[in-house]
């Protein structure tokens, strides 16, 4: 039997740790979504919080874990009297970035159910979790119709499950635990907005905490019992201390002086919409039974605001969660109440950890928090001379103009890629097109095309009765046409015939709105840039919209125009990814005026760089940034050697885009 690390000796993560506790003591206050760098204890935490919940009775045999107390009526493998149950510890269930929706929500056995008219029902990970954990590392890489079932159970307490009209129901009522890295992308603010309370991890800056981390970890990684062993009386003084809060939870009040603090701080942030008042009433509530208190204070509404606010301040994907506390301090003080405790260290300590000294989260497994994480992007800048010339004609970045809304540019074809927005794919979910023989589990039944195969052989097959005599060969998957998301690959030109400050801030701009397009139609995305003598891949493709922004924005211009080189280096990126990802289309952006310098023939060397791409098919737009009285016209001949089309930067803002996706498909339909 594996050993977790302990819970209490975790190091520096305090509010990671107090968010956990407030939703085991609470569960209905939404969950937790942990955001933070790699190698921050996220997912060892929530390992550690499970050792810690108290035990759940359960009906013997139900696999739906109803309690015994008030067994679910309509549970499948109900009808249960109520009665003694089986007492186990609270579970912690994984969901698998890569799981299906039966993997998740559970399987019906169609033929069975046209066969036969029986329910046979194979519960998912939402019927193990029930009152338990139900924990999603990397959330933000889970497929959106996923990340909306469970949030749907999460928030009714109860999962659906849908298959041709029949129809199953079970409880499923679970602390839900959710961790990202946002460099890998972001969530959507709908689904950001269902998760109760959010939490920011980073790794420690100071010496002996980071000291701590590492000796912890090598203390445990040696000998895990008796580490655990060491820590066993932190342990059980936290778990009792669980119990007594959740028996307390009923009794606590919250007056009217609190309520109108929450209210009041919601609406000085303009948080859309009532589930933010609602949580925070929630976590403050369990804030007061957390420090044994019955009654909730002014320093519980300030402590709720930072966990259940941040997220929801959220404004476009290019906004980094946070909350203003000054602010929220004087809207505190303006709605003040009387019952207000004006010792924020008080009885109890509301919002203060669990132990004297603080018990601590621990470092992720492998120890990875001790690292050092490279800079932010904007200490990158700093560290480079932001704002200052390097030499060789380089100039200093300049701000992007206001973003707009482009209309959408897809990839010509039917593809099979991640589920997006963007281009035709062959989909789990979109309109019927047509049927074919399922090959391995049936998920998604023809019902039409089912009835069809079966009905020729009724017959020769005995049917007596008005039930269709259905065969395992008979069954059909249905065959559906949604969207994809693309990975969006961006080569920008920084080279000093774009410097101009007008129009590189144009510029910006245009890219600035291709990239919130492609946030919002869930595709990756790449930049490459070039200019003096050479090609830099500045961002990688990632799902990580707002690390392309943030790159973007620190992007210096000046020196030659290196345009075969920037291609060249496109094409290489792309040939790699085709590797990792071969499902997911590219879409190739061009953003220059078309000229080309340095070295022999520079024009010819970028004209043949640009043939590799369209000999392998790949979509391209040439965004044509020349600009001033004389214009050469070299955007438009580097679109026809991509096999591509080429659009004015006032063009990207026009109607006239719309255009621009015809031609695309037409040009790479003449191509075919």
């Amino acid at each position: 039997m594996s050993t977790h690390f302990p819970f209490t000796a975790v190091v520096g993560q305090q509010d990671l740790q107090l968010a956990l506790l407030l939703n085991s003591v609470a569960p209905n206050i939404g969950g937790v979504l942990v955001r933070g760098e790699k190698g921050t204890a996220k997912s060892t935490a929530v390992r550690a919080l499970s050792a810690l919940l108290p035990e759940v009775d359960v009906v013997s045999g139900c696999r739906f874990s109803c309690d015994p107390a008030s067994p679910d009526p309509v549970c499948p493998d109900g009808p249960h009297d109520a009665g003694t149950g089986v007492p186990r510890d609270a579970r912690m269930v994984e969901l698998p970035v890569g799981a299906s929706e039966d993997r998740l929500v559970g399987a019906l056995d169609i033929e069975r159910a046209l066969a036969e008219g029986v329910k046979a029902f194979e519960p998912g990970l939402l019927a193990d979790a029930h009152r338990g954990i139900l924990y999603v590392d990397e959330v933000n890489l889970l497929h959106d119709h996923l990340v909306d079932l469970l949030l749907d159970a999460a928030a009714m307490g109860a999962s659906y499950v849908e298959r041709e009209g029949v129809s199953v129901r079970h409880a499923a009522r679970f602390l839900l635990v959710g961790t990202m890295n946002p460099e890998e992308g972001e969530l959507r603010p709908q689904l950001l907005d269902r998760f109760g309370l959010t939490v920011e991890v980073a790794a420690s800056r100071e010496t002996d905490q980071r000291v701590e981390v590492v000796r912890r970890r090598l203390a445990y990684d040696d000998d895990p019992a008796a580490f655990a062993a060491k820590w066993a009386d932190d342990e059980d003084a936290l778990r009792a201390r669980i119990v007594a809060a959740r028996a307390l939870l009923p009794e606590v009040r919250l007056g009217d002086a609190a309520l109108r603090q929450i209210a009041a701080t919601c609406a000085a942030f303009e948080v859309d919409g009532m589930r933010a008042d609602i949580v925070m009433a929630r976590t403050a509530t369990a804030l007061a039974a957390w420090a044994g208190r019955t009654d909730v204070l002014a320093e519980d509404v300030r402590q709720a605001a930072l966990l259940a606010l941040p997220h929801r301040r959220r404004r476009n994907p290019f906004d980094a969660p946070g909350l203003d506390e000054d602010k929220l301090d004087d809207t505190l003080e303006q709605n003040g109440g009387e019952d207000d405790d004006p010792d924020p260290d008080g009885p109890g300590g509301g919002g203060r950890p669990p132990r004297g000294d603080g018990p601590e989260t621990p470092p992720d497994a492998g120890g990875e928090s001790g690292d050092t994480p490279a800079p932010s992007v904007p200490e990158q800048g700093r560290e480079q001379g932001q704002g200052q010339s390097s030499g060789g004609g380089e100039r200093q970045p300049v701000a992007a103009t206001e973003p707009f809304r482009t209309k959408m540019l897809s990839v010509p074809g039917l593809g099979e890629g991640a589920a997006g927005r963007r281009s035709r794919a062959r989909t789990e979910h979109g309109r019927t097109t047509g049927a074919r023989r399922p090959q391995g589990a049936l998920t998604k039944l023809h019902l039409a095309a089912t009835v069809q195969a079966a009905a020729p052989h009724q017959r020769t097959r005995g049917r007596s009765g008005r039930g269709l005599v259905v065969r395992r060969d008979d069954l059909r998957q249905a065959v559906r046409e949604g969207r994809e998301g693309n990975l969006v690959l961006f080569v920008v030109d920084a080279s000093g015939s774009m410097a101009a400050r007008h129009r590189m801030a144009a510029v910006k701009g245009a890219v600035l709105s291709l990239l919130l397009d492609a946030y919002q139609r869930r595709d990756k995305v790449g930049l490459i840039t070039f200019r003096g003598r050479e090609a830099e891949v500045a961002l990688p493709p990632t799902s990580s919209v707002d690390a392309a922004a943030a790159r973007l924005e620190l992007l210096p211009t000046g020196g030659r125009t290196p345009l075969a080189a920037g291609l060249l280096k496109a094409h290489e990126v792309l040939r790699v990814e085709r590797l990792r990802d071969p499902s997911r289309r590219p879409l190739l952006v061009v953003v220059t005026d078309g000229r080309a310098t340095g070295g022999p023939d520079p024009v010819a060397l970028a004209s043949r760089a640009a043939r590799l791409h369209e000999a392998e098919g790949v979509a391209s737009v040439v965004v044509d940034c020349e600009s001033g009285p004389v214009r050469l016209g070299l955007a438009g001949s580097l679109a026809r050697d991509l096999g591509g089309s080429a659009v004015t930067l006032d063009e990207l803002r026009a109607e006239a885009i719309a255009g621009l996706v015809k031609d695309v498909q037409e040009t790479n339909r003449r191509a075919a």
